[in-house]
């Protein structure tokens, strides 16, 4: 693995720093798992950053959470909190991150031949399955935590969260292309290469 620059571990610190202040906006839900920003920020930032800087904003972020840090949901932190009933959500949060920059990437690729609206239907498809990752981790650790049937855990920890995941998904695809281009254009950032 290559070195990483100091611009870019500065991306990487923002980046967890902002995924960190926007997981506090949460509403508390009956089933124990909260309604958050997570699954839309982290996203947002693995296709801004790129599949690398975003994954590795994401695990610091859950560094710094695991080590008591009160950046989780609810202003919480501890590896207690990944120990929870909420942890498969966590621990998937990479993935998600990992899977949203490979939509950027192979998208922008995509779009080279095929145009722009090829673009949006590949991060589209990437996000949907990133997603589909978070939940079933979510879910089966969910289950496992809780001892909870397949059924009540979807329907507790899952359930009330897709119709708000979807429209997520599309802001995330609508905004995160146009924050990319404004950054990339300041220089802050620099264009990540189009999948192999």
């Amino acid at each position: 693995m290559r070195k990483l620059t100091v611009r870019e571990l500065c991306i990487i610190g923002l980046f967890a720093a902002v995924i960190s202040v926007l997981s506090q906006i949460s509403i508390p839900l009956p089933g124990g798992v909260p309604m958050t920003l997570q699954t839309f920020i982290i996203p947002v930032v693995a296709v801004v950053s790129g599949p690398l800087l975003g994954t590795l904003s994401t695990c610091l972020y859950l560094l710094l959470g695991a080590v008591g840090l009160p950046v989780f949901a609810g202003f919480t932190g501890g590896f207690g909190i990944v120990l929870g009933m909420t942890g498969g959500f966590l621990l998937s949060f990479p993935f998600l991150a990992l899977m949203a920059g490979w939509g950027d990437v192979c998208g922008t690729k995509a779009a080279e031949s095929a145009g722009k609206l090829l673009y949006y239907l590949t991060l589209i498809l990437f996000l949907i399955a990133a997603a589909a990752v978070n939940y079933t981790i979510g879910v089966l650790w969910f289950m496992m935590v809780t001892g909870s049937d397949a059924g009540t855990a979807f329907a507790l920890a899952a359930a009330p969260f897709l119709p708000m995941e979807a429209i997520k998904i599309g802001l995330c695809a609508a905004l995160s292309p146009l924050l990319k281009k404004a950054l990339v254009r300041a220089r802050v950032l620099v264009p990540t290469r189009a999948c192999a």
